[in-house]
């Protein structure tokens, strides 16, 4: 294993921080977050375009750059320096991967490339808040958390020779702005169970431009001031959800009998679906990890440069021991936590296995140290920067808040690490019963496991209860 960066790597590093020093520093994303999209729509096509950021992991075939899962979380450590407001998770690590992996060449080659340039953006709707699930990163995702044949969640149902759509999902990722949604729902009714992926095209209403934006000779008033909203799909509301982290927008979505296109060909293959959200659970969590890390690390940064500022008795509070020991402790785990990112990455390109898929397991790992890194970084800047450091208007909040919701959407921690734990089989024990456990779902459930799980001891685990 070459563990170092190439020189293209090193340079999309280089470009990506160099452009947002300039267009996203603290004052650009808190304005850029109050806007209709949540985000600055002029620098995102410009990372679109000149860059090809949400194209980065996509052949060039079908319009990409080429590159891979580490090219991705190269960019998104960057992204997450500046806390930068933007689709790119939900495009180019949700959206896109699945549509690679499991639609149909006309498919791919209709959305993609538009996907790859920024011309359209997308996301993936998850019922009921079950994106760590459905990713299989808090656990398998062979069960129903899409619906299960009874009542919520998402129902897909063919009238008329179309699918059609019905239910709600939340904390959708941009999902109040995206054109093309990638749906989890609940196809065949009870008997025929099953949880399949289905395309909406929606259209986003364009929002009126900043009154920074507008020309001086245009008035607010004039009819032309204000860009005509499109329509969106029949039957598909969209909400954007009150976020305490606003730089993750987050969307509720209502389905009233939506149109939609099965993502693939043929009747859906169910275990096919499992195996493409898995693998974009790898790849999502390394770029989640890699995004965490950047925030962390310059969270650390400022911190450190604070308190080498801020006097207590007559000397720089950086000068005490007792600062520099638990600085020092953050910095080590930061830098494991980007250790874990980097292989995870490495890993979902194919780097140890040749190519065969990642290794069991490290894209939740490499996630769960991450979260609670920058949770334990953003938590000690609060502390350091004093009593400035805990008005909610502080640029250190931008950190604590993304660490609270990250783990809220994404989490919770130890979840991750037990799933970690049961991918990579640390606690499987001998064949049969020997060990004391037994076979459930392709796992083994034993008293190391529940208790890594956090499952109390008179309790029983959901595999257990399945059975």
């Amino acid at each position: 294993m070459d563990a170092a960066f190439t020189e293209e790597q090193h340079e999309i590093r280089r470009t990506l921080r160099e452009l947002l020093l300039k267009r996203c520093g603290p004052d650009e994303v808190k304005a850029a977050v109050r806007t209709p999209p949540g985000y600055d729509e002029q620098l995102w096509r410009q990372l679109a375009a000149q860059l090809g950021l949400p194209g980065l992991a996509l052949p060039a075939a079908y319009g990409g750059v080429g590159c891979g899962p580490t090219e991705l979380a190269l960019a998104c450590e960057e992204t997450g320096r500046a806390v930068l407001p933007s689709p790119l998770i939900a495009t180019a690590a949700l959206a896109a991967p699945l549509i690679l992996a499991l639609g149909s060449e006309r498919q791919r080659s209709e959305l993609l490339p538009a996907l790859a340039t920024g011309e359209l953006t997308g996301t993936l709707a998850v019922p009921g808040g079950q994106l760590a699930t459905a990713l299989a990163l808090t656990g398998p995702n062979d069960g129903d958390w899409a619906g299960g044949g009874r009542a919520g969640g998402i129902q897909a149902r063919v009238q008329d020779g179309t699918w059609r759509l019905y239910g709600e999902a939340g904390q959708v990722l941009n999902g109040h702005t995206a054109e093309v949604l990638v749906v989890a729902a609940h196809a065949g009714g009870f008997a025929h169970s099953r949880t399949l992926l289905f395309l909406v095209r929606a259209t986003a209403p364009h929002p009126a431009p900043h009154p920074a934006d507008r020309p001086a000779d245009r008035p607010a008033d004039r009819p032309d001031a204000r860009r005509a909203e499109e329509p969106v799909v029949p039957g598909l509301l969209r909400t954007r959800q009150t976020a305490l982290d606003e730089t993750r927008p987050q969307a509720r979505l209502e389905l009233r009998e939506v149109p939609a296109e099965l993502l693939g060909e043929g009747d859906g293959d169910e275990a096919a679906v499992a195996g493409a959200l898995a693998a974009t659970g790898v790849t999502a969590a390394a770029a989640l990890a890699a995004e965490a890390v950047g925030a962390a690390d310059t969270a650390l940064a400022r911190t450190v440069a604070y308190v080498q500022e801020r006097e207590q008795f007559g000397r720089p509070i950086g000068s005490f021991q007792a600062v520099q020991h638990r600085l020092a402790d953050l910095y080590v785990t930061l830098q494991a936590a980007r250790s874990a990112a980097y292989y995870a990455a490495w890993s979902a390109g194919g780097g140890r296995s040749g190519g065969r898929g990642a290794e069991p397991g490290v894209g939740a790992l490499a996630l769960a140290q991450a979260l609670e890194t920058l949770r334990a970084v953003a938590a000690e800047a609060v502390q350091l920067h004093g009593g400035i450091g805990f008005t909610w208007e502080h640029d250190a909040h931008l950190y604590f808040k993304r660490a609270a919701c990250d783990e809220l959407l994404l989490g919770p921690v130890h979840r991750l690490r037990a799933r970690a734990a049961e991918e990579a089989g640390l606690f499987t024990g001998g064949a049969g019963e020997a060990s004391g456990g037994r076979e459930t779902g392709g796992s083994r459930v034993t008293p190391a496991s529940r208790d890594a799980a956090g499952v109390p001891g008179g309790a029983r685990t959901p595999e257990e209860v399945e059975a």
